[in-house]
């Protein structure tokens, strides 16, 4: 039963303009973005202020209620949405947007969690400095869910994961204190890192307020590439020779099947075909740098002259102008949207060795098509960081409904491959309520122990976003 004393409690300590509690008020909250997921809750918290989160945690912990953070709830695996509980208190830092400092010496900014990632990537941009953070969803994301879900995009390959782009943290712990971890020191070794606890968590140590993050120069100057290739072992090949040639100048290094390319010229409007034949698979590849442009392609030229004659590639094109640049991204970064509006399909964001995807490619293609033949696959993704989309569409002509009776077998094979090869049935989307269960099944006993209680020592009653990862 709710208890509406406890939500007057709230108002009463935070104000009524930062806590909702009619029906009405709290619906739009109660679901992810994909549907997946509906929950309850008592109401809804806005904090302004870190002192005010501090309050709202102190009054959770103290009447054992649970707290649910929410970010941009642009998250695919329900980690922001509330469990079916109607004590829940969904605790929002979307008034908690601002840049408290950018530091052009020191190559620093620091903001709040409720900022959304696009604006503080334009910050930087103002500034002459680069935020290396990009993620489709980054106009909407907001920076704590991409702290706790330690968000990683197309730029991993040269820049790492959200993770290695956190000098500092200031947090909330379940009980109300407030860690003061804000700070830009590139080194600190006085013991145990605990902002790296926090972050990856998905808010079940506390509730991030703020962050330190490194920024780097701006590169303006960008190259992009689209090349054909035949296997996933020949991407692989072309890879090796682009991180030799390019070094750091290589930024990102996306790989999609011709599957994903004829999804993507069927659903969305105005697009073209990137080459007069279709070929198996695709590579997309940008180098940037702060020199002028000229050297750049010149060396991208090289490269890619130097990759078609040793056949690790069989046809490519490079970008001419800004535009180029911004259309051949879109083939890549249009996938999902295309998949979705072919219909129902089942996601699985896994990370593997470099090395062993194209044999990962070969056995859990295999093991796909023998549960059950005709299954579409659409697999893209950050190659060079060992992060793929491996995404399954129902046969065609079959149900939508397909998935209902056959995703959770055909999850089983696909995870069941990726375990097999030493991979991780999460690469950057986290595990939230959708992975729950295989966490359970695919991580070391030890490890979860561990977890468990690292866990009840940040929040020994429970109350931080429950039934996530555990």
């Amino acid at each position: 039963m709710t208890d509406l004393s406890f939500a007057q409690r709230l108002a009463d300590t935070l104000g009524t303009d930062a806590v909702s509690t009619s029906a009405d008020e709290i619906e739009p909250w109660l679901s992810d973005w994909r549907g997946m997921y509906k929950g309850k809750a008592q109401a809804v918290v806005r904090p302004s202020t870190t002192d005010e989160v501090a309050a709202c945690l102190a009054l959770c912990s103290d009447a054992r209620v649970p707290v649910v953070p929410r970010g941009g709830n642009t998250g695919l695996c329900g980690a922001a949405t509330p469990d079916a509980s109607p004590n829940n208190v969904i605790l929002s830092l979307d008034r908690m947007h601002a840049i408290r400092s950018i530091d052009t010496t020191g190559n620093t900014m620091v903001a709040e969690a409720g900022c959304i990632l696009g604006n503080l990537r334009r910050a930087a941009e103002e500034q002459h400095r680069l935020l290396p953070l990009s993620l489709a969803a980054e106009d909407s994301c907001q920076l704590g869910g991409n702290l706790s879900t330690n968000a990683g995009g197309v730029n991993v390959v040269r820049y790492g994961m959200t993770r290695e782009l956190a000098l500092g943290l200031e947090a909330v712990l379940p009980n109300g204190e407030i860690f003061h971890g804000l700070r830009t020191l590139r080194k600190d070794n006085t013991g145990y890192d605990l902002k790296q606890l926090m972050i990856g968590a998905e808010g079940t140590l506390g509730i991030i307020t703020a962050a330190a993050l490194r920024l780097y120069p701006r590169n303006d100057v960008r190259v992009v590439v689209l090349a054909a290739v035949n296997s996933a072992q020949q991407a692989l090949e072309l890879f090796e020779l682009l991180f030799e040639r390019g070094g750091p100048r290589m930024q990102a290094f996306e790989f999609f099947t011709a599957e994903c390319l004829d999804l993507v010229l069927a659903h969305v409007e105005g697009m073209r075909a990137p080459f007069a034949e279709r070929h198996p698979a695709y590579v997309l590849i940008e180098l940037a740098d702060t020199v002028d442009e000229t050297a750049l392609r010149a060396l991208v030229e090289t490269v890619i002259g130097e990759a078609l004659e040793r056949e690790l590639c069989t046809d490519a094109a490079v970008s001419e102008s800004i535009a180029q640049v911004n259309s051949m991204w879109r083939l890549r970064e249009e996938i999902s949207e295309a998949q979705r509006a072919d219909g129902p399909h089942v996601k699985h964001d896994v990370s593997l060795p470099i090395e062993a995807i194209p044999a990962f490619l070969e056995t859990a293609g295999e093991r796909v098509e023998k549960h059950h033949a005709g299954v579409r696959l659409i697999v893209f993704g950050h190659f060079g960081d060992g992060n793929l989309h491996y995404n399954l569409s129902r046969p065609s002509g079959a149900p939508r409904d397909f998935f209902a009776q056959h995703g959770e077998g055909l999850t089983a094979e696909v995870l069941d491959e990726v375990a097999r090869y030493g991979g991780s049935i999460s690469a950057e989307h986290g595990i939230g309520q959708l992975k729950r269960d295989y966490f359970s099944r695919y991580k070391d006993p030890l490890e979860i122990r561990l977890m468990r209680e690292i866990r009840k020592v940040f929040d020994p009653h429970g109350i931080m976003n429950p039934g996530k990862i555990f």
